[in-house]
Formats: structure tokens, sequence, C-alpha cells
């Protein structure tokens, strides 16, 4: 039909915000996180998107995935979620090409519900009113005064009752000082949160299944990649002699990672991140794949982006409230959500699309291309 929408152009802008202060986790340091934003343009009516990833993504988004969406139909988005991946095929889709992917997806799932007047939830589809988060941060550069601070902030005063801090210190070298840190962080949450801890791969296989049963004693429930999450058959063997969940697959770049992951299962709750798996449209069939072995699903960091699609799935457990996304979130868009009593509602406003826009004025500070 003559009046059929399409998507008329893609426009892509790079951030880079310094952090607050050093972090560092079992495996890596950073003192800047770069967001690189996607603006699908449709006559009068925009969508944004975006991922967390290097600046070079923007490039491919520019290069390879532009050209590949004009023009189509901007209400058909597995349409073009589909052509884009068959696009990079000889670049590669895990890592940057699918976080390109990822931006352009969710700015055109962004775009359709605007197009349509609805809250991307109700596009979607809600299975559920709130979205349960935690609160995560608890960096290893963090002394005991810092985390203390943060975990008891999300705790007392925005009632997230529960909370995941980073351990495996350089490389799982460091056990008593991971050791010292849970205990101090169950001190200062109290009995009755939840606490979880990531390793992000920092341990040896024999050395998790010791420090998960440590952790036991301290009521952690939540042990994010003990080992690095390629190695699915050695997850699984450490999920079979530990009490606390054992949780990965926020690398997981492609829908036959996660179906690798869960068919081993290496899991007790699958991870997936939307500015990463292909965006929103993969990240729901994630969800699928995991809602048919009967595990629940949690959306991994950016947690502006995963908020509608994880209202629309029956097995969600929760979103990662992760502290540096949440404030480059804020600085950057207007819009936010706010975690009041351990939970986020969107579409609650009737804002359609997710509700986000670009604070042009604020962000201009960060942008560095």
């Amino acid at each position: 039909m003559s009046d059929t929408p399409v998507v008329e152009g893609v426009d892509t802008a790079v951030f880079t915000v310094p952090t607050d202060a050093p972090e560092a986790d079992g495996t890596l340091s950073w003192d800047s996180t770069t967001l690189v934003l996607a603006t699908v343009r449709c006559g009068d009516v925009t969508g944004l998107g975006y991922t967390y990833a290097p600046a070079a993504t923007a490039r491919v988004v520019d290069d390879l995935l532009v050209d590949v969406v004009t023009g189509l139909p901007a209400l058909d988005v597995p349409h073009m979620n589909e052509a884009m991946q068959r696009a990079v095929r000889n670049a590669g889709l895990p890592g940057i090409a699918a976080q390109a992917i990822a931006a352009v997806d969710i700015a055109l799932w962004d775009c359709k519900a605007r197009l349509l007047g609805l809250p991307l939830v109700h596009l979607l589809g809600a299975a559920g009113e709130k979205v349960p988060v935690y609160g995560s941060g608890g960096f290893t550069t963090y002394d005991d005064a810092q985390q203390e601070r943060q975990l008891r902030g999300w705790v007392e005063e925005e009632g997230i009752p529960r909370v995941k801090i980073k351990i495996a210190e350089s490389w799982g070298r460091r056990e008593d000082r991971d050791r010292h840190r849970v205990a101090k962080a169950r001190a200062a949450i109290g009995d009755t949160a939840g606490l979880y801890v990531d390793a992000n791969g920092g341990y040896g296989a024999k050395q998790a299944v010791r420090m998960g049963r440590a952790f036991a004693d301290e009521g952690v429930t939540w042990f994010e990649e003990p080992v690095p999450s390629d190695h699915l058959t050695t997850l699984a063997t450490i999920r079979k002699q530990v009490a606390p969940d054992v949780t990965a697959g926020e690398y997981g770049y492609t829908l036959p990672y996660f179906e690798h992951m869960l068919a081993v299962g290496a899991v007790d709750c699958l991870q997936a991140d939307v500015t990463r798996c292909g965006g929103i449209t993969v990240w729901l069939r994630a969800a699928a794949l995991a809602h048919a072995r009967g595990l629940e699903i949690s959306g991994h960091c950016a947690p502006h982006a995963h908020a509608h699609a994880a209202a629309a799935v029956p097995n969600l457990r929760h979103l990662e409230w992760f502290h540096d996304h949440v404030r480059i979130e804020r600085i950057l868009f207007d819009g936010v959500l706010a975690p009041g009593g351990g939970s986020i509602t969107p579409g609650a406003d009737g804002v359609p699309g997710h509700g986000l826009s670009l604070s042009t004025e604020r962000a201009q500070a960060y942008r560095v291309d």
C-alpha cells in the first residue's frame, strides 16, 4: 500500500561517559563507558535505540545496516532484523555486529510503537505490570565504606530488596578479600535482602565450587558466571555442586548460543542482554527458549532498553539495575524510570514507544562522534 510507512534512514551518534569512581570486576577495569545511539527516521516519527559498545559499532550501522532497512515497511521489525543478520554474514555476527543490529532493532520497535501510538509494552503485550530489578555494582575497586553506601542506598533508600557485588578479584587471586567483601555486603543489607555475586568468569572450576559453597553460608542465592561462560559443560558441573543459582548468558550474541547453553543444563536462570543479542526481536526468542525448559530469564544491564520487553515475557525473574548504565541513561535521556519498591512499571505513563528521548543539551557534553 502506498500509505504504508517505511524507514527513511538511520542516524548514529556516539557518547562516552566517564565513571564516577574507578571501577573493576574480577577480570576487567574501566574508567568510562561508551553508548552508541541509533535513531530511525520514518516521516515525522523517530525511534531511538542504543547499545553499550565500542564507537566502531556506529560504523557497522552506517556501512552495513542503514541501506538494508531503508525503504522497508517500518512495521515489519522481525523482517528487518533477519535482513540485518544476513547483511553481516561476512563481517561476523557475534560481537559488535550483533550489538549494531541490537541498537537498530530497539529503535525500530520504538518507532513502530510510536507510529501506532502505543507504549511498547502494550504493542508487545504485557505479561505482567511490574518488572522487578536488582541493584548491581559493588565493584572490586570499592572499599568497604563505598560498598556499604551503595548497597544500603539501594535497599534502604530505593527499596530494592536484592543486590549484587563483583567478586573473583584479580582473576580469582584474592579469595580472602572476596569472602570479606561478601560478608560485609551481607552485614550491610541485613538478613532479608537477596545477595548476589558476579565473578565475571574469573574463577577456575574447582575454585568456583569451593567459593560458591562459602558464599552460600552468607545466604548468596545468585552466582553469576563463576567461570567463563563459553565453558558450558563446566558451568553445568558447577551448577550441580553449589547451592546458589548459577547464571550466565550476557555474552550471548546469537540465538543458537542460548540454545546450546540451555541444552547442556548450564544455568538455573538464563541471562540475555537486549543490546548484545540482536535487540528486542532476539531477546524475546531467547526468553521463549528458556520458558520452554521451565527456566526464567533475567535482563542484563541497560535497564531502559530492556524494560518493555521484560514486562512482555511470562518467565521474567528480574532486570539488572546496573550502576553505570542507570547513571548514563539518566544523564543522556529523558523519560527514565524509577525503581520504587524494587520494581519499575514501563508504559504506565502512556507515552508511546519505550518512553525515552535524547536530552540533547545534557548529552552534547559527552558526544564523541
